[in-house]
């Protein structure tokens, strides 16, 4: 059975996008056959893979609203195993449609239950927010990564999420387990980002991964040019940082087994 990994964290900018797409490159340079959801109306994890949007006939929105199948939906990206169904504007509706749906938080889950099955890893970049379109991501997954950016405010909200995912796993979602979260946009020149991870892992502990991901321009760059960062240049930090947590992220997952699946 696949992994299934919500990326998730309700306060934007903490590198969740960036996280998402350069995690699933990462993957499926590994050898993992890797689907990227992109459940952000933003769009950034799709033109992130060098996809146009606009040109898009079919995405996410539609396999959630029009039951239109996932593989019609499906893109192929520039890097061998990886492949993204895409958000585009219309996403941005979704969330007020979902409401009058009987099933409404498990519309992703039934939608993507036999697609799933053909990968290795299945990575869902979600809003940041704790609406309807992330309760539907966190039904899908059995795994939650949680980006934590390492800046003042870096746990502010993060009990909140916590709390939300323990709700879930209770009501909604019984195999939902917090997978670890990852430090991003990380400079060991100042102090406070030295002190922000002393205090993530005296919280967090064991689940907080070793691997931290530094601040860089490349990032940035990378993303203008529609690349992963190991794509667009592979001896910067950024493209370590983020082949390293790919391997952590195999381990942990390897080590407690195989997906439960959608």
């Amino acid at each position: 059975m696949p992994h299934l990994l919500a990326i998730t964290n309700q306060k934007g900018g903490v590198g969740k996008t960036t996280t998402s797409v350069n995690l699933a490159a990462c993957l499926a340079v590994g050898g993992k056959r890797t689907l990227l959801i992109d459940m952000d109306p933003q769009g950034n994890a799709t033109s992130g893979l060098g996809i146009d949007r606009s040109s898009l006939s079919s995405s996410i929105y539609h396999v959630l609203l029009d039951s239109t199948p996932p593989e019609s939906a499906i893109q192929k990206t520039d890097i061998p195993g990886l492949e993204i169904l895409p958000a585009t504007v219309d996403l941005v509706g979704a969330e007020m449609e979902l409401i009058d749906l009987p099933d409404r938080s498990h519309r992703l889950a039934t939608a993507i239950q036999s697609t799933a099955s053909r990968y290795d890893y299945v990575l869902v970049d979600a809003p940041p927010s704790l609406g309807l379109l992330t309760v539907n991501v966190l039904c899908f997954a059995d795994k939650v990564l949680i980006p934590v950016q390492s800046e003042y405010y870096a746990l502010e909200g993060l009990s909140m999420l916590v709390s939300t995912i323990e709700r879930i796993r209770q009501t909604l979602n019984r195999s939902l387990q917090v997978l670890g979260l990852v430090l991003t946009m990380y400079d060991g020149r100042t102090n406070l980002a030295q002190q922000i991870q002393e205090e993530v892992r005296r919280v967090f502990g064991d689940k907080v991964f070793r691997t931290v991901v530094h601040r860089s321009v490349k990032f940035s760059e990378a993303s203008s040019f529609g690349r992963p960062i190991i794509f667009y240049d592979f001896g910067a930090r950024g493209s370590s940082d983020y082949i390293a947590l790919s391997q952590e992220v195999i381990d942990v997952c390897e080590k407690a087994g195989a997906g439960s699946g959608a």
